[in-house]
């Protein structure tokens, strides 16, 4: 069985790395990352850097993009712009595009990872909360591609991957606020595959599993215990990790996809067939209420 390629649980780049990919599968591409400051997003960008592409990572925190777009940079030697952004603002989306442009020219690739989750019953989600899972996941990547298709992808192409997740696949429980807006997000790609296909726009999603060395699996994964219950219920016996998830989105955002359009990757070593859903949960967060 092939080993997984090395990873650091860190927000930090890999202190070194093998091209499983030609080095120059990239070169000189611009790729706009929303939530690349870190975890999977800034694996990507770190991935996709090393591979010679430019990027722009954005993030509410402007100081955690900043420190991002540093180490990234050193290790890489590609440029990297680091842009204050909240996806659910379209003035803001607006701005920063713009801004990007300004700083190289073009955008090639966008890359929607900007997301929020938590643990949390259907029966004491509050509406705001459910809401703003909704903003963020859905508003967000469609306020994002639509302003990137006005301002560049119409009359020049691009490539779109969405971050999504295979909560909608099936009732998941905790999870209905997550699960809703990644399965529109799904169906969004979907729709954008078919509409944007004749301006040479590839939209694609890619919906990760347990991650290991994310914030989302720290925070959704569960007791210790329990964890490891669950990765025996994946098919490939472990854990992803971020470089995994890095070449999956290098994959689709690069020539090798070039007549890849409208799919969803899975890439969660079976577990969407075989994932524990765990009734007994509810019981644990009862008196759980979510009133962002």
């Amino acid at each position: 069985m092939a080993q997984p390629p090395p990873d650091v649980s860190e927000d930090e780049c890999l202190p070194e790395y093998r091209h499983l990919f030609c080095p120059d599968l990239l070169w000189d591409k611009v790729a706009f990352i929303p939530g690349g400051g870190s975890g999977i997003g800034f694996r990507i960008a770190e991935i996709f850097m090393r591979h010679g592409c430019h990027t722009v990572i954005a993030s509410r925190s402007l100081l955690r993009v900043s420190k991002a777009a540093g180490k990234l940079t050193a290790a890489t030697g590609r440029r990297c712009l680091p842009l204050s952004l909240d996806v659910r603002a379209l003035p803001a989306v607006a701005a920063a595009v713009d801004q990007a442009l300004k700083e190289f020219g073009k955008i090639d690739i966008l890359v929607n990872c900007a997301a929020g989750n938590f643990l949390c019953p259907a029966s004491t989600l509050s509406f705001n909360a459910f809401k703003t899972v909704m903003d963020i996941d859905t508003l967000g990547t469609f306020n994002t591609s639509r302003v990137l298709y006005e301002k560049f992808f119409r009359d020049h192409g691009g490539v779109i991957v969405n971050i999504t997740a295979t909560l909608g696949t099936r009732g998941q429980v905790l999870q209905v606020h997550a699960g809703s807006a990644k399965a529109a997000v799904d169906a969004m790609t979907r729709h954008l595959a078919v509409e944007w296909g004749p301006q040479n726009i590839r939209v694609n999603s890619l919906a990760p599993g347990p991650i290991s060395g994310t914030e989302g699996f720290r925070r959704l994964g569960g007791p210790q215990a329990s964890a490891g219950t669950k990765t025996l219920a994946i098919p490939l016996q472990r854990l992803g990790n971020k470089t995994e998830v890095a070449h999956s989105a290098l994959y689709l955002a690069s020539p090798l996809a070039s007549y890849v359009t409208g799919a969803v990757l899975v890439v969660d070593g079976g577990a969407w067939l075989t994932f524990p859903n765990d009734i007994k949960l509810l019981d644990n967060f009862a008196s759980f209420s979510a009133k962002l």
